[in-house]
């Protein structure tokens, strides 16, 4: 497949992802290899929600502008916000909380959880989120499966890793949808400066500062453009410089890679923020991140019984909390030369299914 590869990101409807009873249609294969070829590629693809879809998630969109816009500057005496990173509380997090590194503010919103504010009172989220979450969160169990029949596993193959559909009594989902805002004006840096277009590039830009999400899958919708995802041949390429108001990026994460033997690398990623500054809103986001449960394990299983060559460091099964909790330096990912490719028909591979 790399040799026949995609000239540019494949851009696929959500609609012609989802599966059905029988023999999967011409349609519906054309989808999912255009969606596997790109993310061979790119680690990345766009999906086109429906026109209400979009809708929605550009009423949250502006929303999360004025939910961060009406923040007091950062930091103050009494804002007891910055986030720490730490591991163990990967599916803890809920509410709002910065990383004055970045530049970043975040409101984590994760069914099952109430957030409160360090002043003890309740946290009034941006609105629309309860219903960002579902759809969401559907996609990408729609997007996971479209590559769980690329790869030849059954259906629905990593459900047993996945949070119940609905959440059960007392659960928490393990899945999380992040509202992010980037570089806004009034946010400053833990030194009281802010950041010139130097700095910006400076931090975001460094070889060692991109990001690789713990996500089997995370879907994002984005405001305005930044975000920039390394190739296979390992060039940062610009992801959503060119998005129609129906699209969102999708891209693979560290947990995929591992309960697919390595077969799907995970997305490095990074945001540019260096044109932002004369922005009174910074750069917005939704982000959903498709998480496995964390009582469960990563076992490749699925795809030893797909007949796929599993290498030795894949084959003892890692608890997802354990996983979670782990480093995982990109020098020692293990990579694959190739994509697997089955034998549904690619005679029209790549083409665009913006129809």
């Amino acid at each position: 497949m790399a040799g026949n590869g995609l000239p540019s990101l494949g851009r696929v409807k959500l609609s012609d992802l989802l599966a059905s009873e029988g023999i999967p249609s011409d349609s519906y294969k054309l989808s999912v290899s255009t969606l596997s070829q790109s993310i061979a590629q790119y680690s990345a693809a766009i999906i086109q929600f429906s026109s209400s879809d979009a809708s929605l998630l550009r009423s949250c969109l502006e929303s999360a502008r004025l939910y961060f816009y009406q923040k007091p500057s950062f930091p103050t005496a009494d804002m007891n916000i910055i986030h720490t990173s730490d591991s163990r509380e990967w599916c803890k997090t809920s509410g709002y909380y910065a990383d004055s590194q970045l530049w970043q503010e975040i409101y984590d919103f994760r069914p099952g959880l109430t957030p409160i504010e360090p002043s003890n009172g309740i946290e009034f989220p941006p609105a629309g989120l309860p219903d960002i979450f579902p759809l969401l969160g559907k996609a990408s169990r729609v997007i996971l499966d479209a590559v769980g029949f690329y790869l030849n596993l059954r259906s629905s193959p990593f459900n047993d890793i996945l949070d119940n559909v609905p959440l059960r009594n007392r659960e928490i989902s393990s899945s999380v949808l992040s509202v992010c805002c980037h570089a806004r004006p009034s946010f400053q840096h833990h030194n009281h400066l802010t950041p010139t277009t130097e700095d910006a590039q400076l931090v975001m830009f460094s070889d060692h500062d991109h990001q690789i999400d713990k996500s089997l899958i995370s879907l994002v919708k984005p405001d305005k453009p930044g975000l920039h995802i390394r190739d296979i041949n390992g060039r940062w390429i610009i992801l959503d410089n060119d998005l129609g108001p129906r699209d969102a990026i999708i891209y693979t994460g560290l947990a995929l890679y591992q309960a697919t033997a390595g077969y799907i690398n995970p997305a490095m990623h990074r945001t540019d923020i260096g044109n932002l500054q004369d922005n009174i809103y910074g750069r917005c986001s939704l982000a959903f991140k498709l998480m496995p449960k964390s009582m469960t394990s990563l076992s490749c299983s699925e795809m030893t019984a797909a007949g796929h060559g599993v290498e030795a460091q894949f084959q003892i099964p890692v608890t997802v909390d354990d996983f979670m909790q782990r480093s995982h330096p990109t020098d020692q990912l293990f990579t694959r030369g190739s994509f697997p490719s089955f034998s549904f028909p690619t005679a029209q591979e790549g083409r665009s299914l913006d129809r």
